[in-house]
């Protein structure tokens, strides 16, 4: 009699194993996200003055703009980097990791961009945690002498 309650007892296990629930609302994936690309506005700013140049360009982000600043100076040393930062109203205050010369530094740069142009803003300096930056911000002069002029960026 064992043996009989058994054999029907089995189908019954097997059947209930292999029920299985329907699916409810909080286990069903949304398909209808977006995933969005950003892509930074991106703006380059030309300055000569006799035989010296200055090229930046940036990519400016909601929350940073980033971009390569480079210093091209006859007769003198050069210099070619990156830099990150943010804007602040319409100057930007960036640091600038440059190589010149064959030696990597870190300096604070500032430009106020308005319109069609850019100009490199100068102020006194020092030095925190090697890097170089302006002792106080709102001493930052804007010497018009060399305005960096918008062009088209080339990739």
């Amino acid at each position: 009699m064992k043996l009989k309650t058994l054999f029907f007892a089995l189908p019954v296990v097997l059947f209930s194993c292999n029920d299985q629930p329907a699916p409810t609302p909080e286990t069903t994936v949304d398909t209808t996200s977006k995933m969005e690309i950003m892509v930074p506005a991106q703006t380059c700013y030309l300055g000569t003055i006799a035989k010296d140049s200055v090229f930046l360009k940036t990519e400016k982000f909601p929350n940073v703009v980033i971009g390569t600043l480079e210093y091209k100076n006859f007769e003198k040393d050069s210099s070619k980097g990156e830099l990150e930062g943010k804007m602040n109203g319409d100057t930007l205050i960036a640091h600038y990791k440059f190589s010149s010369e064959g030696t990597t530094s870190v300096s604070q740069v500032a430009f106020l961009i308005k319109g069609d142009s850019a100009v490199e803003g100068f102020g006194e300096m020092e030095e925190k945690d090697g890097v170089m930056v302006f002792k106080n911000l709102s001493d930052i002069k804007f010497d018009t002498t060399l305005i960096l002029n918008k062009i088209n960026c080339h990739n």
